[in-house]
């Protein structure tokens, strides 16, 4: 059974960064200094965890109201089972609790549906970060 909750503690934000390195690094050639933006010291980081690995993670900024997700990436292995839906859940719930009022994203046009399906609705054109095309996309929080 997959816990996809809020990181506990230090070790569980690092695993969360060691999936993001495998997925947006070594995967999609981003490189390591636009992953790391400084963010994640002041984020709060969702993960997915399957008998103690990391497999799912995305995280949360916060600014006046508004929740920024990003860097949501899902372990190759456990891909296409629903769990990037499950971690979008758990971070709108993690965004209403901490006051947010609405979610905000930056998608992989290829996970456009996934989103869609969430609820978030496409703003503005495609444009390339780090040379792959994304869409801004938004959802209010009841």
């Amino acid at each position: 059974m997959i816990e996809v909750r809020v990181a506990s503690d230090s070790s569980e934000v690092d695993e969360a960064l060691e999936l993001r390195r495998r997925v947006f690094v070594d995967e999609q050639r981003v490189t390591l200094e636009a992953d790391r933006d400084g963010l994640d010291p002041a984020a709060t980081h969702i993960v997915a965890v399957d008998e103690g690995r990391t497999v799912g993670t995305c995280r949360l900024v916060f600014d006046n109201g508004l929740a920024q997700l990003g860097r949501m990436a899902v372990d190759a292995d456990a891909r296409g089972h629903g769990l990037g839906a499950a971690i979008l859940e758990a971070a709108e719930r993690e965004a209403l609790a901490a006051g947010a009022r609405r979610i905000r994203l930056h998608a992989q046009t290829s996970a456009r549906s996934l989103y869609e399906r969430a609820g978030f609705e496409a703003h503005g054109d495609e444009f390339l970060d780090e040379g792959i095309p994304h869409i801004a996309m938004e959802k209010a929080l009841a």
